[in-house]
């Protein structure tokens, strides 16, 4: 299984729940809030072959992010993957707007030459982040936890990026309208834990099992070819 969006940074026992998904060959990418906190966690993350940490700046955490500019140019070439960042325009991150604007387009900037994957965040500001990779020529992008419109969503299909889905999005009905809405060949799985503490892909394999009518087996079979469609983007 895939999980391409956690947080196991901030998990009550981050050793603990990297090593059983270690164990299991559950591939792993753990964001990062701050360029402080990979940094602190990468020498960690090295030894395991399932494990990868990424390269984060936050929209929610605008406030700090000039500070640490220096470590995310520092720490850039150190992972194949850029998150979690992005922009958040609802009540919480509304007031940093600005700020996020600028983060988010220094991100773009630096990495605009570069081969990453980025996990994307884009609550209530998703037409926004669409506009700000596309204009930044960004190929190599996947909407975390999608939650906006249709019409928005289809643009975001339309320019090849793609989309991680979690259990919480199956539970409440306009996370299955917009599942319904993306192409197979876009999906990936995330937990986005601890966020969401008892979140299981493998409830969102079954889930899209049942949508696709096909078996658990072939819908791992997708999302493990998704998954390697973006690796041979940044090789």
């Amino acid at each position: 299984m895939i999980d391409v969006h956690c947080h196991f940074d901030i998990a009550k026992n981050p050793e603990r729940y990297i090593l059983n998904n270690e164990k299991k060959r559950i591939i792993t990418i753990g964001m990062t809030n701050l360029p402080s906190h990979f940094q602190m966690g990468i020498s960690h993350i090295r030894q395991f072959k399932y494990i990868r940490l990424a390269l984060g700046l936050h929209p929610l955490r605008a406030v700090d992010h000039t500070k640490e500019y220096f470590l995310f140019k520092q720490f850039i070439d150190e992972s194949s993957y850029i998150g979690e960042v992005g922009l958040d325009f609802s009540k919480e991150g509304f007031s940093t707007k600005e700020i996020q604007i600028e983060s988010f387009e220094f991100v773009l900037d630096c990495i605009k030459t570069k081969n990453k994957i980025l996990s994307v965040h884009s609550r209530c500001a998703e037409k926004e982040t669409l506009e700000m990779l596309t204009d930044k020529g960004i190929e190599n992008a996947i909407f975390h936890w999608y939650s906006g419109s249709l019409n928005v969503l289809r643009d975001i299909v339309n320019s090849g990026y793609y989309f991680s889905i979690n259990s919480a999005m199956i539970q409440s009905e306009n996370g299955r309208k917009i599942i319904a809405e993306i192409p197979k060949e876009l999906i990936l799985t995330e937990t986005d834990f601890p966020y969401i503490e008892k979140g299981k892909i493998s409830d969102v394999h079954i889930y899209l099992s049942n949508l696709w009518n096909i078996s658990t087996e072939e819908v791992d079979q997708i999302i493990d070819s998704n998954f390697k469609k973006n690796l041979r983007r940044i090789k």
